[in-house]
């Protein structure tokens, strides 16, 4: 049987990355996004919630994981770090496998996951698609949302691999940095390229 072309679409902070993912819906492919996985299974009667109590506790309540204490337990502490994503990650496998399950008859569908290249989740696309802009323009993006410093910004890129690295691994680059036709003119080649292939 065959099954839809799956798309890893991925990208740094402030990369345009969720706009991408917005045109893609648009253009009629579905989307999977991870954040949105994640804030399901911390959030009010998320899956992960038992086990992340467990593991740390005082860290959720009736509104599901309290960010900011999470983010203290874990924050600079690696073992804590892959503990919590020992429990959150097989949570949102499970709802991206619901995912491609329910989509099975499409042509392609696209993983928006912004860590994608830096964990093992690209071995489980066909095409890894990344979303990048100029960093005058990455910076200038993200340094305009409510309560970022640059502390905040360096800190993210910290943790995330250099944007020269992902397109030098990616299939396809889009540009978002150069004005929304050029950008849709990429995707849409994109989607034609899948669209007309389903692997076997």
């Amino acid at each position: 049987m065959k099954r839809p072309v799956v798309i890893g679409l991925t990208g740094s902070i402030g990369m345009g990355k969720s706009k991408v993912s917005g045109k893609f819906r648009w253009l009629g492919v579905p989307v999977f996004d991870a954040d949105l996985a994640v804030r399901t299974v911390q959030g009010p009667g998320g899956v992960a919630l038992p086990a992340i109590e467990a593991a740390f506790p005082g860290t959720t309540g009736p509104a599901g994981v309290d960010r900011a204490k999470l983010g203290a337990a874990v924050f600079g502490d690696r073992q804590a770090l892959r503990r919590l994503e020992r429990i959150v990650h097989p949570a949102v496998g499970a709802l991206q496998a619901a995912f491609l399950q329910r989509n099975r008859s499409r042509r392609a569908v696209v993983v928006d996951v912004p860590l994608l290249l830096e964990g093992e989740g690209w071995k489980r696309v066909d095409l890894v698609v990344v979303a990048s802009a100029p960093f005058r323009v990455q910076r200038a993006r993200v340094l305009a949302r409510p309560g970022m410093t640059e502390a905040k910004f360096l800190r993210v890129l910290g943790h995330q691999m250099p944007d020269r690295q992902k397109r030098a691994v990616a299939d396809m680059v889009i540009e978002t940095g150069r004005g929304r036709l050029e950008t849709l003119r990429t995707m849409r080649s994109i989607a034609r390229v899948a669209k007309g292939s389903r692997i076997a």
